[in-house]
């Protein structure tokens, strides 16, 4: 089980990967195996991470069998934050 730390690390992560894979386009998604592999998230850790994002409306989630994400996408709220964060570190 991820500490609070973890998770919030591989939250933090999830976003960047989208973000940075997707160029800030929302018809974009990135597969949840690719994020498990690039990530070197366990699978539960991902799947958990997936399901905050969504509930705070960040991505959009579609879900395999097992509750696996199959496809995450940025939502515009998720893209808006991305970009802001990106004008902080400028």
């Amino acid at each position: 089980m991820a500490t609070l730390q973890e998770r919030k690390n591989y939250r933090e992560a999830i976003m960047k990967a989208l973000y940075e894979a997707t160029e800030g386009n929302r018809l974009l998604g990135v597969t949840g195996a690719k994020l498990r592999d690039e990530l070197q998230v366990p699978e539960q850790d991902l799947a958990a991470a997936c399901a905050y994002l969504a509930g705070e409306g960040l991505i959009t989630v579609d879900w395999a069998r097992g509750n696996t994400p199959a496809m995450a996408t940025l939502t515009h709220q998720g893209i808006r934050l991305m970009e802001g964060e990106e004008e902080e570190r400028g």
